[in-house]
């Protein structure tokens, strides 16, 4: 807090947003609880209510949501799929509260920041809205604005899902085995990630100087104007183009899709071995070809780091799942380690094997051209770490990052070049 008038004005709207989530969750509390203490609870109505509940809270909740509906191996599948609706647009903030936010961080009028500025948002998030704008120097941009107040509600909410998280694991112990704490704290910590704008505009530049210093021009990322950006409103270039995944739009700017998915993957592969930098959020609105063929990297909010240890245990992990071989697998979990835990691989591969050949199985029957079971992937890598985890090894946080990432490229391979095998490939792309 800056400010007593912020700390002030964070005790009252605490306790407004306690009141307001105390109402919404006890409106939906009874039926939730009277399934919960049921034999056989009904997940999919638990789920509904705790959906509506999460879209009447909006802002974290619905992140909360979106994070569910994109973690399968975490939660029961009815979840995951109720939770799909938080992965549309969210309900818009008007127009005259994006304009006090922008002229209050920037400190002037909006009509003397901007030439012109869109009333009506390009997108609109749980976190924040995006503005199509145009300089005074005549300059395309997108505006990103952070909801109001919200990092002032974020605090609240993570003290409110943590009690819930803490009931839900002594209700339903299902809940409990499936590592609902420590998501939890995974989501906290991404969500805190996304609302400082000024460390966004550092990921950004960062990836830019990696692309200027090993001259790759086959990408970009936007310019970031900082005279008009602050912690809660970052100015950039506007990129026009496609998402990667739209192989129609793909065809207006390359005759050649499956060239574009290779460039991006040596593209994100390289930062991540030579920079140890990876943008750790590339789903598909955040990886574009744009007009120009060149390909785009945005939304730069959400990054991972790595060292050179937990990359080698990286190679390691890929390769083992890549060539069917459960003893690299554990090798590269144990590499992953950042103690000397002293964990025997043998051991570990032996207690890997059942997963892994689950594993296996999804990859054979890829070959066969039938479709690739993401909810399955997912849950096996899950049951990898816990494996890894009983066994006395500490994961670090940047392995879920970096699975979650390549799980997201792999549905792009499996749309676009269904003949590449990501895991087994992944020394092919991380190039020097």
């Amino acid at each position: 807090m800056d400010s007593l008038s912020e700390i002030v004005s964070f005790g009252w709207q605490s306790s407004l947003r306690v009141a307001h989530s105390s109402f919404v969750f006890t409106s939906k509390a009874l039926g939730i609880l009277a399934q919960l203490t049921k034999g056989n609870p009904n997940h999919r109505e638990i789920a509904i209510a705790l959906r509506e509940a999460f879209s009447n809270l909006g802002a974290t909740y619905i992140k909360l949501g979106q994070f569910i509906a994109s973690a399968p191996s975490l939660f029961p599948k009815e979840y995951v799929e109720e939770m799909q609706a938080c992965l549309d647009s969210v309900r818009p903030v008007a127009f005259r509260d994006i304009r006090s936010s922008v002229e209050r961080e920037l400190g002037g009028k909006l009509e003397t920041l901007f030439h012109s500025f869109d009333e009506s948002p390009l997108a609109s998030a749980s976190i924040a809205q995006v503005h199509a704008a145009v300089t005074k120097e005549g300059l395309d941009v997108v505006v990103k604005v952070q909801r109001p107040d919200v990092h002032l509600t974020l605090k609240t909410d993570m003290q409110i899902l943590g009690i819930l998280t803490k009931i839900l694991e002594f209700i339903a112990p299902e809940f409990k085995k499936s590592g609902l704490t420590a998501m939890f704290e995974e989501f906290q910590t991404s969500i805190l990630q996304e609302i400082d704008f000024i460390q966004e505009a550092k990921n950004i530049e960062e990836f830019e100087n990696y692309l200027l210093r090993v001259k790759e021009s086959r990408a970009r990322v936007p310019r970031v104007y900082h005279t008009l950006s602050t912690k809660k409103v970052l100015t950039m270039e506007r990129f026009y183009g496609v998402p990667i995944t739209d192989e129609v739009g793909l065809r207006k700017y390359t005759n050649n899709p499956r060239k574009v998915l290779s460039d991006a993957l040596e593209i994100w592969f390289s930062s991540l071995s030579n920079q140890g930098f990876f943008h750790a959020d590339v789903h598909a609105g955040n990886l574009m070809i744009l007009k120009d063929g060149t390909i785009g990297f945005i939304d730069f909010g959400i990054v991972g780091r790595i060292s050179p240890k937990i990359w080698k245990g990286l190679m390691l992990f890929t390769q083992g799942i890549g060539i069917g071989e459960p003893t690299l697998v554990a090798k590269g979990l144990v590499e992953m380690d950042s103690t000397d835990s002293g964990v025997n691989p043998a051991v570990l591969a032996k207690e890997l094997d059942s997963v892994f050949n689950e594993l296996e199985s999804v990859y054979v029957h890829l070959t066969d051209n039938e479709i690739f079971d993401e909810s399955k992937v997912n849950r096996i890598m899950y049951e990898m770490k816990e494996i890894a985890e009983k066994n006395g090894l500490k994961i670090p946080r940047e392995f879920a990052l970096l699975m979650k990432q390549m799980l997201y490229f792999d549905r792009y391979v499996k749309s676009i070049a269904p003949e590449i095998n990501l895991f087994r490939d992944t020394q092919k792309f991380a190039i020097s």
